[in-house]
């Protein structure tokens, strides 16, 4: 019947079309030691094209046993980066299935174009980096970024380690030196955004959302007073935010700081991941921080329906640390976008924003430029309307999806030269 094939072709081979997830409810047991993981995925989802098969992402890790409706032995095939699952029949669009698969294995992050990503040991815990495809590394899923999906996460390791992962805690219990770490998120999530960080830390509050979401940090012992340095000026950063963009679209606002260094902090949903080397007590990092807070809204909440999209989720954030420096006092949005217009003047002039191809995905270009567009929009149509547009987008496509034409269908015209076109336009002048 139907062949599987990927929906984006940034991503070819990730992603079944015939189906979209409405909710995963994984049991996962982790042993720090000896880095394995046994998993049990139970899958609700509803296809959208009649087929006799539908296929998961799963790298690195070792299908055990699949069941179709309840019905044990369903026949499955599992090469090295996809399970293949035969139902039985031909199955019509609309049709609810519930599909339970039990794997386990030692998870390792994957290899890329991107670099390494997935699920990776620190020297004492674990990290999850799933941008854009490093979610198959733990559990079996659809991994389109723009098939959103609710989630129950069960994770049992040894007690002296936290957990924080995606959702809202439920509860956590131990018994015999473990502990089950419970966590629900409600809110429709794309995989890549979907993260478990295991670590020998303490965990607090730190303030709260207008709404009264608590904002929380989890970080080694150790390192309480540079993170509290680091993370005093948070709440005020979502004070401006909720102001610029609207109400915080999450369940839940943690950071999250590992022991080691990280190269770069990371964005999951409800929360922002930072390593060691991003808490100097100083301040040093504050616009990462602002960064990974403003992906909340735009990247996790208005999520992109392609990867060629990546521009709105980064360019938005890039402009978000923009705002967050002229709110503090420090230098303008407008200063940010001349400085970084004057660079980017010498820098190579080959990516088209709209659709930069996926080895340019994440160049910084992509972020600058898209920062700047965004400021061009804002210098042409005034702080006013401009404000309010993008409160409008945020509300507009909450918890969904969105690709640059439908940005283009509110913000108008003048965006074009700087979405397709490879030659720098000039910024407009301040009126």
């Amino acid at each position: 019947m139907n062949q599987a094939q990927g929906a984006d072709d940034y991503t070819p081979q990730a992603g079944d079309v015939r189906y979209r997830v409405r909710r995963y409810d994984l049991e996962l047991d982790y042993r720090i030691a000896t880095n394995r993981l046994a998993g049990t995925a139970q899958i609700e989802l509803e296809t959208l094209v009649a087929t006799d098969a539908v296929e998961f992402d799963l790298v690195g890790l070792r299908v055990a046993s699949v069941r179709v409706r309840g019905r044990r032995g369903a026949r499955h095939r599992h090469t090295d980066r996809r399970v293949r699952v035969a139902l039985g029949e031909v199955v019509p669009a609309g049709t609810t299935l519930q599909i339970r698969i039990d794997y386990a294995g030692a998870p390792k992050p994957r290899r890329s174009r991107w670099g390494l990503i997935g699920w990776e040991e620190l020297a004492d815990g674990v990290i999850v980096a799933g941008q854009p495809t490093g979610a198959p590394t733990w559990f079996p899923c659809n991994d389109r970024v723009d098939d959103k999906a609710r989630y129950r996460i069960a994770l049992a390791c040894d007690e002296n380690y936290r957990v924080e992962a995606t959702g809202r805690r439920v509860r956590a219990t131990t018994r015999s030196g473990r502990t089950t770490h419970v966590f629900e998120e409600d809110v429709p999530t794309s995989t890549y955004l979907v993260t478990a960080q295991i670590g020998r830390y303490a965990s607090r509050a730190i303030g709260e959302t207008a709404a009264g979401v608590p904002v929380t940090v989890a970080h080694p012992p150790e390192l309480r007073a540079r993170v509290d340095a680091d993370t005093a000026v948070v709440p005020r950063i979502l004070d401006t935010f909720e102001r610029a963009f609207g109400p915080y679209p999450m369940s839940t606002c943690r950071l999250v700081v590992t022991a080691d260094e990280l190269e770069i902090p990371l964005e999951a949903q409800g929360m922002a991941v930072f390593g060691a080397n991003h808490m100097d007590g100083r301040g040093g990092s504050e616009r990462l921080v602002a960064h990974e807070l403003a992906h909340q809204w735009f990247g996790n909440s208005v999520g992109v329906e392609r990867w060629r999209d990546i521009w709105l989720n980064e360019g938005f954030a890039c402009y978000a640390e923009w705002i967050w420096s002229e709110e503090r006092g420090g230098p303008s949005a407008e200063a940010m976008a001349r400085s970084h217009h004057a660079r980017l003047r010498f820098l190579r002039k080959d990516l088209v924003l709209a659709d930069p191809g996926p080895d340019d995905m994440f160049d910084d270009r992509v972020y600058k430029r898209g920062a700047l567009a965004l400021h061009a929009l804002r210098t042409t149509i005034g702080d006013d309307d401009f404000f309010g547009l993008l409160r409008e987008w945020s509300g507009a496509h909450r918890h969904g999806t969105a690709t640059t034409a439908d940005f283009e269908a509110v913000a108008g015209e003048s965006l074009r030269p700087w979405l397709h076109e490879t030659a720098l336009p000039p910024l407009p002048t301040r009126r």
